[in-house]
């Protein structure tokens, strides 16, 4: 079993490094998951960081959850979104960021709970099938949408939002290493640009208490 850990300067204003996590992963069985480790960031804050230069959201049209074509830009307009790259096999990185999401969304009012997005794109797409990610999401929250497709596209997509994730990589041993950052980009409904980022390790009582000001499109 191989981990790698690295850090990648991207292009963020507010942000000098990004946290990249490689995860081993000993085949596409759900069930090898639990064997799995990651190794994470030290300097993880568990707050957002407001950027001064805000994202433009990815062109991006993939295949959704439900076998459905979904056009991240078109789809998700004047909705709160929050983004992440991520993928299912993922041991701890992953799961934690999808699971605190859900339990932060659970917190809110009804009605915000409908307005907020939350979509988390592959960043191993070959094993990432619909079916996979909608078992894999809805074990979460039935409403998370997970996009798969091209993994140059998706890698592409990524870079415009300074995410840097690389190819899944099969080792001598079987195993898959997967490296992909584990940032989580929050998306303001008014302009449909991403004003915060939230490094690894951010808890979910830090979204629960951002998320009323992000779906109001104001600064946490």
């Amino acid at each position: 079993m191989r981990t790698t850990f690295k850090l990648g300067a991207t292009a963020l204003t507010a942000v000098s490094a990004l946290l990249l996590a490689g995860c081993g992963s000993t085949s596409s069985d759900a069930s090898s998951d639990a064997g799995n480790v990651a190794a994470v960031s030290a300097a993880e804050s568990g707050a957002g960081t407001l950027l001064d230069t805000p994202f433009a959201k990815p062109q991006l049209v993939l295949t959704d959850n439900h076998g459905k074509p979904f056009d991240l830009v078109k789809d998700t307009a004047g909705y709160p979104t929050l983004l992440f790259f991520g993928y299912t096999h993922c041991p701890d990185v992953c799961p934690t960021t999808m699971s605190d999401l859900a339990l932060a969304k659970s917190e809110l009012p009804k009605a915000d709970q409908d307005k907020l997005r939350v979509v988390m794109v592959s960043t191993d797409p070959e094993r990432d099938t619909p079916a996979r990610l909608n078992e894999w999401l809805g074990a979460m929250d039935k409403s998370f949408i997970g996009l798969t497709g091209d993994f140059s596209v998706i890698q592409a997509a990524a870079r415009t939002v300074g995410v840097g994730i690389d190819p899944p990589e099969k080792e001598a041993d079987g195993s898959v290493t997967v490296t992909h950052g584990a940032e989580v980009l929050a998306f303001w409904p008014k302009d449909n640009k991403g004003h915060v980022l939230y490094m690894s390790g951010t808890s979910a009582t830090q979204y629960a208490h951002d998320l009323p000001k992000i779906i109001k499109s104001e600064a946490p």
